[in-house]
This record gives structure tokens, C-alpha cells and sequence, in this order.
């Protein structure tokens, strides 16, 4: 999978990783990724309906060291 965007929501709490992630999707254009790094655990039930709601595509998520991460196309 060929990342385009990074995103460091690291230490930011709710709404702050999905507004930052908004912001991030604005920057890309329609087939391309963005991988979001957040620690807030409310991430794991937010990302995927805000995915979902806009009409993105969640194409993976993981956790590794208390650190969430996740894949989203955009639209």
C-alpha cells in the first residue's frame, strides 16, 4: 500500500485526532492514503464510523506500543 500522508495525532485527545485527520484528507486527492498515529483510545469506535460517514475507505488498522494506527482512503 503506497502512503501518501502521515499524520501525528500522538497525545491529542477526542475530537482532535478526527479534525486533524479531516484536515489532512482535504490535502489529498480522491485514491490516495493517509496513515493517522494516534494514541486516543476513543480512535478505535471514531475513525471507523468517521470513515464510513464520509465515504472513505478504512483499509487497516493496528496497535503497537499503545500506539493506533490507521489507514484511510480517500474517497
Amino acid at each position: 500500500m503506497t502512503v501518501n500522508k502521515i499524520l501525528n495525532a500522538k497525545g491529542l485527545m477526542c475530537p482532535m485526532p478526527i479534525i486533524k485527520t479531516k484536515m489532512a484528507m482535504n490535502e489529498l486527492a480522491s485514491g490516495q492514503v493517509l496513515e493517522i498515529h494516534t494514541t486516543d483510545k476513543g480512535a478505535k469506535s471514531d475513525f471507523p464510523a468517521w470513515a464510513k460517514s464520509g465515504g472513505h475507505d478504512l483499509l487497516k488498522h493496528e496497535e503497537e506500543n499503545d500506539v493506533l494506527k490507521f489507514w484511510i482512503k480517500k474517497s
